[in-house]
């Protein structure tokens, strides 16, 4: 069963708002009621803890009292500024590992509402050589994190295990063979925009040709491990409704629950 953490957010803040609302204008006014009452049969102010059991809020309406505040500030952090993401596999390497924990800028894409995800306030659009994250096409439940390099108009043609976008050969340089006797991986540069970023192609995995045109609307993108992602190149189109947000840095690594967090690789996602 796929789990909807935004919708669960958005539940869980409005049922603890409403039971704080409910006991603030309907019940705590009976309490001050009871009190005063109290107090002019005694004849004045009662003892501190007279007045404290007169006043106890219930348990459920303390709960969304207590509660209700912190959903609410994580509900806009997480909605409309910023939200964590770990990375789980390693489509995105090299310029991701997998356990990096990421920080995805919520509001650069435009300002959404959650869970409906629709979009409310423009901002940027997705410029060619960013990392975004957005929800699969073929499954909005699960995110994914991929590099934009098509913007809507583009012509995209890949032969060779080389993009050109609308007949410009993405501009990349080699840095390294690996291992260098016997080369299974190539490690090269590429530069797209202001952006320059490494990526890997398998020399083991053949090649494939192909050629697209970005609607209106969407977006291509594509794993910086070339050769072993899952993207445009077989599913087709980000539509914009499904982004999510800019990935701005890494801020962790953590490889698994039995090891230590490692706080030493915090740096800018290129």
């Amino acid at each position: 069963m796929d789990f909807d953490f935004a919708l669960v957010l958005v539940s869980l803040t409005a049922v603890t708002g409403l039971l704080w609302l409910v006991d603030s204008l309907l019940f705590a006014p009976k309490r001050q009621q009871r009190l005063a009452i109290a107090e002019t049969e005694n004849g004045g102010p009662l003892p501190d803890q007279t007045r404290d059991k007169i006043l106890q809020m219930p348990s459920w309406a303390d709960l969304g009292k207590s509660m209700f505040p912190v959903l609410a500030v994580v509900l806009v952090l997480r909605s409309f500024l910023f939200e964590p993401f770990q990375i789980p596999s390693g489509s995105m390497l090299p310029t991701l590992q997998i356990g990096d924990f990421i920080l995805v800028n919520k509001h650069h894409y435009g300002v959404r509402l959650p869970v409906l995800n629709t979009k409310v306030i423009e901002i940027n659009d997705p410029e060619p050589g960013e990392v975004a994250v957005f929800r699969y096409p073929n499954n909005p439940s699960i995110n994914y994190i991929k590099r934009i390099i098509g913007v809507p108009g583009d012509v995209i043609h890949y032969h060779n295990k080389t993009f050109y976008i609308n007949g410009v050969e993405i501009e990349s340089e080699l840095l390294a063979r690996l291992p260098p006797v016997n080369p299974e991986v190539l490690l090269l540069q590429e530069t797209l925009g202001d952006n320059s970023f490494t990526i890997y192609q398998d020399l083991g995995r053949p090649s494939m040709s192909a050629q697209w045109v970005v609607p209106e609307g969407h977006y291509f993108a594509v794993g910086d491990n070339r050769d072993n992602s899952n993207d445009s190149r077989y599913w087709g189109f980000v539509p914009d409704e499904l982004l999510v947000g800019k990935a701005i840095v890494v801020w962790m690594h953590w490889d698994n629950f039995f090891s230590l967090p490692d706080f030493s690789v915090m740096r800018k996602i290129r």
